[in-house]
């Protein structure tokens, strides 16, 4: 909506609702300043029907009132065009403070802290018996990656955008043309699904690894956005979640504790300060384990272990 059009309809509406009695259209043309600017009668007339149309679609509850002389006034009861009384239970308010903390590092905390706070004004803080049960283990979802606002706003406003990425086995970054469908955060990462306009097909981007500056591009999406975007599926698919055999690694201890949260197996290893753990195996685990560095070893199958000495082979040279 463009700003004109918006600051028009706000002006409408507030005098609609600070009336106290029913308006006509001449004393709101009258009142108006957007409407005093528009020359013709008739292209008023058409202006002024599409924003009362405008606003009940917004969902305000505007009242056409018939004066004695015969003249139409125009009402915005209070009453009627107020929201309902917020009221939240426990989990539903624990959601709502969980997902404010998700802005805690971005540039629209204050919005965030300011939302909370009129939410606690209307009722939302809890009880304190319900507030200990919530307090004992504070989730904290981390959104301090560059690109996660642009990114955001682009999932929003469905603004294709273009950044340079690189892959975890790459030594230099490509730039990606992408049309973002959805954010999701993943065992503490944040990951873009959307269209590769390049390779013609969906694709998974972690935040992290993308290198300056997200720029939005001109123009609307090309390829149909899906109706659920499962954007945890499909990192799982490309993170070895869906295994298909078992592999056999070494690892440090006191390292690692998503890998040993995924074994099926633990066990000391013959070599001190080591422990030797056996976990799924499927497509994408080799990516996985490289991030580990020098604390993992594989030791079987032989080509996995193969695939994380490329891939540490080609960071070492970047």
């Amino acid at each position: 909506m463009a700003i004109a059009k918006a600051e028009r309809l706000m002006n409408l509406a507030l005098c609609l609702l600070g009336a106290s009695r029913p308006l006509s259209k001449r004393e709101l043309r009258a009142s108006i300043e957007a409407y005093l600017e528009v020359t013709s009668e008739e292209a008023f007339n058409r202006m002024f029907e599409r924003d009362k149309d405008d606003l009940r679609e917004l969902g305000m509850v505007l009242e056409t009132v018939e004066s004695i002389d015969g003249e139409i006034g125009y009402l915005a009861r209070r009453d009627r065009n107020q929201l309902p009384p917020v009221t939240l239970d426990a989990e539903e308010a624990a959601a709502l403070q969980l997902a404010a903390s998700v802005w805690q590092q971005a540039r629209l905390a204050g919005a965030a802290s300011g939302a909370l706070q009129k939410l606690r004004a209307a009722g939302m803080p809890l009880a304190e018996e319900e507030r200990e049960a919530y307090s004992a283990l504070e989730p904290r979802v981390p959104a301090g990656e560059a690109a996660f606002e642009p990114l955001m706003l682009a999932c929003r406003d469905r603004r294709p955008v273009t950044f340079d990425y690189r892959k975890s086995n790459a030594v230099r970054p490509q730039t990606r043309q992408v049309e973002p469908w959805a954010l999701e955060c993943w065992r503490g990462h944040w990951y873009l699904a959307g269209f590769d306009r390049d390779r013609g097909a969906e694709r998974v981007f972690r935040l992290s690894r993308i290198v300056g500056r997200v720029r939005s591009r001109a123009g609307s999406f090309t390829a149909e956005v899906p109706g659920q975007v499962a954007v945890r599926e499909s990192v799982a698919r490309w993170a070895g979640e869906h295994a298909t055999a078992q592999a056999r690694i070494r690892l440090r201890a006191g390292a690692g504790y998503p890998l040993r949260a995924r074994a099926t197996r633990v066990s000391a290893a013959a070599q001190e300060g080591w422990d030797e753990l056996e976990i799924p195996y499927g497509h994408g685990l080799d990516a996985w384990l490289a991030e580990f560095g020098p604390d993992v070893l594989v030791l079987e199958p032989a080509e996995l272990r193969a695939d994380v000495v490329d891939r540490l082979r080609a960071v070492a040279k970047g």
